[in-house]
């Protein structure tokens, strides 16, 4: 024990404490980490900031709690302890250059279309903004643009005097898709090479601004489309989207698969559809199957960040461009986009530590 028997506290005596105290997900304490700040002591008060990786970490309570444990079990004669939890957003360190002030760049793909991945990418991004981070949606499926709908958005952004688009904005979130810029059903037929010229476009020529996260929809499959804009667009790391029926995850796989190849690292496997539940009697059913993404993700070691109902509320409120996770925020549904959106962030965490120490 430290600073007990009328002997005065010392900061050092709080940071040998909380040496003691690991961040659950990065698997190192949180001295080590960097993240102890501004220890300050007032007699028997003592207080300090603990700055963690990203404000949608989903430990945050137990980080705090396991702070408060630890200090007063080192220094049992603190009349007071005051834990103040911020978090700052650490960067990849991707060659970004063409959005310098962008953070993390991070895709939700699929390996085949209809399995719900853009829905996914919407309520996660929103989400992430409701902590306080600063995110922005960038709709990479050129040929199939479904973030106007989802967001019932149909103006045209508008344009900077040195040639830059500006973000659509609603919810908190900035957007941006070729949806903006077609007239209604206007469909868009073009070649790989031109997809990708539009993907460069708008990493290069949107005013994004200061970002912690964009989250880009990928369109699905993994074709040339997909492998280029893996190429072209600088990717912090890729979330899989997958229903839960056998089809649906082979080809989950081969995204997967693809992903490696490309050296974009995997931060997991998000299960949606993954079951119903009866409005009338709360009976669940497992339509498609169920636990299969689960499955695939431990057998090949990626981790499995959640999974989402299928619910018709879910498709209501992308029909009319109110997303579950920012209009209904206290439903069991943005529950699981909230606790999907905390483990994706706390997956891109762990990578950056990784490369770290």
């Amino acid at each position: 024990m430290f600073g007990f028997g009328g002997n005065k506290i010392k900061e050092s005596d709080i940071i040998n404490a909380l040496k003691t105290v690991e961040d659950p997900d990065l698997k190192k304490d949180l001295v080590t980490l960097k993240m102890v700040k501004d220890v300050k002591i007032d007699g028997k008060k003592i207080s300090f900031t603990v700055e963690l990786t990203t404000p949608a970490c989903p430990l945050k309570e137990k980080i705090k709690a396991d702070c408060e444990k630890a200090v007063r079990e080192a220094i049992p004669d603190a009349e007071e302890i005051n834990v103040n939890m911020t978090a700052m957003v650490t960067s990849f360190g991707i060659d970004n250059k063409l959005m310098s002030q962008v953070k993390n760049v991070i895709a939700i793909a699929s390996g085949k279309g209809g399995v719900g991945k853009s829905t996914v990418s919407a309520n996660i991004a929103l989400a992430l903004a409701a902590t306080g981070a600063k995110v922005g949606l960038m709709d990479a499926d050129i040929y199939g643009p479904t973030i106007p709908a989802l967001f019932n958005l149909k103006e045209q952004p508008q344009v900077t005097d040195n040639k830059k688009m500006i973000p659509l904005e609603k919810y908190g979130l900035k957007l941006m898709s070729i949806g903006f810029l077609l007239k209604d059903n206007e469909p868009v037929i073009w070649r790989g090479p031109m997809v990708g010229g539009v993907i460069q476009q708008f990493l290069r020529d949107v005013e994004w601004g200061e970002l912690d996260y964009l989250i880009v929809d990928l369109p699905p499959g993994t074709g040339d489309a997909q492998l280029t804009l893996s190429q072209v667009i600088p990717l912090s790391g890729v979330a899989i989207v997958s229903t839960p029926e056998d089809v649906a995850l082979n080809i989950a796989t081969k995204a997967l698969s693809m992903f490696k190849h490309l050296k974009v690292p995997i931060l997991g496997i998000i299960e949606n559809m993954s079951y119903f539940v009866a409005p009338d009697t709360g009976n669940i059913y497992h339509i498609f199957g169920h636990g299969g993404a689960k499955k695939i993700s431990d057998e090949i070691g990626v981790k499995f960040l959640g999974e989402i109902p299928l619910d018709m509320s879910i498709r209501i409120g992308g029909d009319e461009g109110k997303p579950m996770t920012f209009c209904e925020p206290d439903s069991e549904q943005a529950k699981r986009f909230r606790e999907i959106a905390g483990n994706l962030a706390a997956s891109l965490s762990s990578e950056i530590f990784q490369e770290a120490f």
